[in-house]
């Protein structure tokens, strides 16, 4: 049985969770394990995810950290204890259902023969949220299309992605300790690595919606923070190669 293993990160999401849990535990992926990293969400999305790994015995565990600790961090944490549970396969994905579970069980099957397998907006069939105004779809188009690929020669044409599948040896390959980035950029810096690394990446379309239920955590501040911090990732990680790869212990090297 295939140990799956997915991450999300949680603040105020109580009511996303319930639905999302459902979502994920109806996949026919018995081998499909949960972790919710929160940060002490005040609207009690902590005691929810409580409730529901209490409800799915061996099949969720919940990591409950003080304060809101950031995105970055939050998936590192769940990554290490997914790693450390013995997953071979570790998805991240939001938990407003801006990335559907139904594209789990394809990214899964692809990442049998790729490092890691990224659910796209921008290659050939992926497509956007009708919702989205012209300049929310301008600018995250420029950010990807242009600004981040033009300032890191990135491949990939969705830099910015949250939806993913890693499998094991990729991310202890990286090194997580690695990874000093904690806001949205946090995604760019992974992509980055990864490819500095040289590992394979799969980029399958996706139907990006927007979220159903709550408020997004994106906002001015955020976005500015993530075009700086853009030339940082460039500078501290320009004379990485494949040989930079962390080395792997024994029986994961061989599996």
């Amino acid at each position: 049985m295939t140990n799956i293993t997915v991450v999300i990160p949680t603040y105020n999401e109580a009511e996303n969770l319930p639905t999302m849990a459902e979502a994920l535990f109806a996949l026919s992926l018995p081998g499909l394990h949960l972790i919710i990293v929160d940060d002490a969400s005040p609207d009690g999305t902590g005691q929810i995810a409580d409730r529901l790994a209490a409800e799915h015995p061996g099949r969720m565990e919940v990591i409950h950290r003080e304060g809101k600790r950031g995105l970055g961090s939050a998936y590192i944490t769940g990554f290490k204890r997914a790693l450390a549970d013995g997953a071979e396969y570790i998805v991240q994905m939001d938990a407003d259902f801006s990335h559907s579970p139904h594209y789990i069980p394809e990214m899964v099957a692809q990442c049998a023969d790729y490092d890691v397998v990224v659910g796209s907006r921008y290659v050939k069939g992926g497509k956007l949220d009708e919702r989205w105004s012209w300049w929310r779809y301008a600018l995250s188009w420029w950010g990807n299309a242009i600004y981040t690929r033009l300032i890191l020669r990135l491949h990939s044409k969705d830099s910015t992605a949250g939806f993913k599948c890693w499998r094991r040896n990729t991310l202890l390959g990286i090194g997580l300790d690695r990874i000093h980035s904690n806001g949205y950029i946090f995604q760019v810096e992974m992509a980055y690595i990864s490819e500095r690394l040289g590992y394979r990446t799969l980029e399958i379309p996706i139907y990006f919606e927007d979220r159903r239920i709550g408020q997004s955590k994106m906002d001015n501040r955020i976005k500015i923070e993530a075009a700086l911090r853009t030339w940082q990732i460039a500078w501290r990680h320009r004379r990485l190669t494949p040989r930079d790869r962390a080395t792997l212990p024994t029986q994961q090297s061989e599996a």
